[in-house]
């Protein structure tokens, strides 16, 4: 059962896929109308589960489940896992890479692999201070306060 994002509780687990690109216009519009179809669907179990998708900086996308409700199964993650696969080989965006790191370059929000993650905190091209975003949150309310952070308090400060 879709929901708007907002309407989640602050515990409802959250998915995070940092896109390699931003998002057109139509692409944003084309991407939450197919979300809507699939969270309309989505079960766990032959069960509803309540959901709703959120897409920040028209970068990222969002999923969250309501589990107090219904936990998600193997099965329904696998149907959300093939869900941004379609959306990845439909825009030719990537999603699923986790070998990458966003963080925020001015103004801008910069996608590069971990690996050059590393070597620019190495040579001091980025510092600590540098805002990333923490997609290992794991519900609404770690989202709202700790998916950007600066690299020191997060998981990215081990390159420093």
């Amino acid at each position: 059962m879709f929901v708007p994002f907002d309407q989640l509780t602050d515990h409802s687990r959250v998915w995070i896929y940092p896109s390699n690109r931003p998002f057109t216009a139509d692409e944003r519009l084309l991407i939450l109308e197919k979300a809507e179809e699939f969270l309309k669907q989505w079960t766990a179990h032959g069960a509803d589960l309540q959901a709703g998708i959120d897409l920040p900086y028209d970068r990222f996308i969002v999923l969250g489940l309501n589990e107090s409700l219904q936990s998600a199964s193997g099965c329904s993650i696998d149907a959300s896992v093939h869900f941004i696969q379609s959306l990845e080989e439909r825009f030719s965006i990537t999603l699923l890479d986790k070998m990458n790191v966003t963080y925020r370059n001015k103004n801008n929000i910069d996608h590069i692999p971990l690996k050059e993650f590393r070597t620019k905190a190495k040579k001091k091209q980025v510092n600590p201070d540098v805002i990333v975003f923490n997609n290992l949150v794991l519900n609404k309310m770690e989202y709202e306060s700790l998916w950007e952070v600066p690299a020191s308090l997060s998981w990215h400060s081990r390159y420093f």
